[in-house]
């Protein structure tokens, strides 16, 4: 017999970036690796903040679907509704957080009353989903697996949007119950990993994000590349892909394009969706950045060549961010060989592993000069090495199937 699994969070495919990409694809590998996989989830609607089609006209009710992988394995999702705010604040997450953990937490309830799964694995954000496996696994039994994409409550601390101490403690000690009745709790970075295990006496595993190899790849010719964006085949493209929000700090892009302005060769493209995007071109507008260009989420069929169309990437994040979020759009940066700037400041996860493997230029955080420096460096001086260091990580550490079959086999010993 097939084992069973369920998955419960609320980013999930389609969703194209993020979190819901890489549960998706995680649950499709279970599928096609002969697991019996169920999923409890929310309508998709990151990186946009809004539901997208063909969802829309069912947000408001529970719907199941039967979905087909790649491969043609069978996989059943829950969806399940939620409120979505447009313009999301601390308080507007914390109500999304909310209405999902009710909403599934009755689809959780419901499921109990069928056949047994074998492993509930839940997935952070948000934290107290890990509540709905303790549920499930008090209940009906079975392994029950943490896996930690964003240390959310340290976020919300350091990032200002919950600023009662009693409120912050009372989070905690909730993460703590969790914890402590986990079978198995992962993380996405060894900085993240070092941090969670602070917290509990239960070892915690790294299970990184992956990104798929033989889609993305180095193309040797950026010229043409550029041209169907647009631009001249000499402009030099400076790119952040991703989502648009708060802990990015992305205004920091808007100040370099400024300080490059008198290089007209020099163009600043910032992709990609979010709730402060509109922010960002209202003050862009304001600068009168010509050399600063907003576009949209590319498709995943001209994705690969969109990202080699680069000359460097920006990844761009706070400074009180730097293991409290581990930036997914990295992985597949480093998959095309990108030649990346990287704001991560010493004793970061995120700053020690590309410093060991020299596959990027790194800056500290939240500070103007040195992104300006590290922008002047990356565009002046050869990166070669820095490209092929970035394809062979890839290729030896970030792999789909090898990522996978590391987590199936913490998984199957818990």
């Amino acid at each position: 017999m097939n084992k069973r699994i369920l998955l419960i969070g609320y980013n999930y495919a389609p969703e194209p970036t993020g979190i819901g990409k890489y549960s998706g694809e995680m649950m499709a590998w279970f599928a096609d690796n002969g697991y019996d996989c169920s999923v409890v989830t929310a309508y998709p609607y990151y990186p946009y903040w809004q539901v997208q089609e063909p969802y829309v006209k069912n947000r408001f009710w529970y719907k199941t679907e039967q979905e087909t992988t790649d491969k043609g394995s069978r996989l059943t999702v829950h969806r399940c509704p939620m409120y979505v705010p447009a313009k999301p604040t601390g308080l507007k997450r914390i109500l999304l957080d909310f209405s999902f953990l009710l909403t599934a937490g009755a689809k959780v309830v419901q499921l109990l009353f069928g056949k047994k799964f074998d492993y509930v694995v839940t997935v952070v954000p948000s934290f107290q989903f890990g509540l709905l496996g303790v549920l499930y696994k008090k209940i009906r039994g079975g392994k029950m697996a943490y896996h930690i994409q964003d240390l959310q409550i340290e976020a919300a601390r350091d990032l200002q949007m919950i600023k009662s101490p009693k409120v912050i403690d009372l989070l905690f000690g909730v993460e703590r119950y969790i914890f402590g009745r986990c079978d198995l709790i992962t993380s996405v970075g060894e900085g993240m990993v070092r941090k969670v295990q602070e917290k509990t006496d239960k070892p915690v595993h790294l299970f990184l994000n992956w990104t798929d190899t033989t889609r993305f790849y180095p193309l040797p010719n950026k010229a043409p590349l550029r041209e169907a964006l647009g631009f001249a085949a000499n402009d030099q493209l400076l790119l952040y892909s991703g989502a648009i929000g708060e802990k990015q700090g992305l205004e920091a892009i808007l100040q370099a394009a400024n300080e490059f302005r008198a290089q007209p060769r020099l163009k600043f493209i910032i992709c990609g969706s979010g709730p402060y995007k509109a922010k960002l071109q209202a003050l862009a507008e304001q600068m009168q950045l010509h050399n600063l260009f907003f576009l949209p989420l590319q498709p995943i069929e001209t994705f690969n060549q969109f990202l080699n169309a680069a000359d460097v990437h920006l990844i761009i994040q706070k400074a009180n961010a730097g293991d409290l979020v581990m930036p997914s759009k990295l992985t597949t940066v480093l998959a095309v060989g990108g030649v990346a700037v990287i704001t991560s400041n010493p004793g970061s996860g995120m700053h020690g592993l590309v410093q060991e493997h020299h596959m990027g230029i790194l800056i500290e955080a939240e500070n103007q000069q040195a992104l300006n420096d590290g922008i002047a460096a990356a565009i002046a001086q050869d990166t070669a090495q820095y490209s092929q260091n970035a394809r062979r990580y890839a290729e030896q550490h970030l792999s789909l199937e090898g990522v996978m079959r590391g987590y199936e086999q913490l998984l199957l010993t818990s």
